[in-house]
């Protein structure tokens, strides 16, 4: 498997940093403007401090293809354009999502982890007083717009050789201030699996999201095992209605033997660390993706890539 980092922003400097603590991988943003010549761009870019560019995530143009709107097929024009631009680029991996907010939620990023680290988390009771979501499509029509959007994207994707890799709701709730979702629960996934048979039809497994599910998060690595492709390595305490982000070593997960899980389905792809608390002395708010909180976590994830090697190498467990 290989370290794999986003860089908030992708400056000179923290391609450096990434880098110098062994990242191989560099996880892009959807280049919205120019595509094919941007995506080329942030390919030589990464090319030039030494990593590769394997993973375009977030910021896609979907919202219409969710909810079956008037942009759904200005939309896939996009994704078409999108996926061929990787083909020429040999970017393997695309991960989206079918959240109706079209991204992940949290009711505040100024919780309080170890060391007074500043973190994110989520409460429904403190959802319940915002504003109700636009989008309210109903579930079974999400299912069925997700149906036609992978009818259609996935064999642009499989004959670019590229794959879908489908993120859960995060958090994963079957309502989330009025909206229904779909993607809560590990059973979703085996209804995915079965909705398009297509080698590019797989899933980016987020541990923390799986975690907030109450998913025994080692078995479901298991369960999944090959339709893996894309992995978000965090935790979180608590459940999917009230949660905290942690460090990556201080969580409920056994993070070793998560490890372990991904070595024996036999996982190559590119795993990155997801949401990290904010150190002391980083100036702003950075949601999430601080980078020095991110420099602990690849350490950490480094670390255990290379102590499960080697315990496996000699035929032996973690503790």
């Amino acid at each position: 498997m290989k370290l794999a980092l986003v860089l908030t922003p992708p400056d000179d400097h923290h391609f450096r940093l990434a880098a110098q603590v062994g990242a191989t991988e560099f996880v892009a943003r959807y280049p919205s403007v120019d595509t094919p010549q941007k995506l080329r761009e942030q390919c030589e870019r990464a090319q030039s401090f030494g990593l590769a560019l394997s993973v375009v995530e977030g910021y896609l143009p979907h919202i219409g293809c969710i909810h079956g709107g008037p942009t759904r097929d200005e939309e896939m024009i996009a994704w078409r354009v999108l996926l061929e631009a990787m083909r020429d680029n040999n970017v393997k991996t695309l991960c989206y999502n079918w959240m109706p907010r079209d991204d992940w939620t949290r009711t505040s990023f100024e919780y309080k982890t170890r060391g007074g680290a500043q973190t994110n988390g989520f409460n429904i009771e403190d959802l319940k007083s915002a504003a109700a979501q636009n989008h309210t499509t109903s579930a079974d029509a999400l299912w069925r717009n997700l149906e036609f959007f992978l009818r259609r994207v996935a064999p642009i994707a499989e004959s670019c050789g590229v794959v879908l890799a489908l993120h859960p709701d995060d958090p994963p709730l079957p309502n989330l201030g009025g909206a229904p979702q779909i993607f809560h629960s590990p059973d979703a996934f085996e209804k995915l699996f079965n909705l398009c048979d297509s080698p590019a039809n797989t899933m980016c497994f987020c541990q923390g999201t799986f975690a907030a599910m109450g998913a025994d998060i080692p078995a479901s690595i298991a369960r999944f095992g090959k339709k893996i492709r894309y992995v978000h390595f965090r935790d979180v305490r608590g459940s999917a209605e009230n949660f905290v982000e942690t460090f990556h070593d201080d969580g409920p997960t056994d993070m070793a033997a998560a490890m372990r899980a991904y070595f024996e389905i036999g996982f190559s792809g590119a795993m990155r660390p997801d949401h990290v608390p904010q150190l002391d002395g980083e100036a702003g708010r950075a949601d999430g993706y601080s980078m020095l909180g991110r420099l602990f976590a690849a350490g950490y994830i480094k670390g255990l890539m290379d102590a499960t090697q080697s315990e496996i190498a000699n035929g032996q467990r973690l503790a």
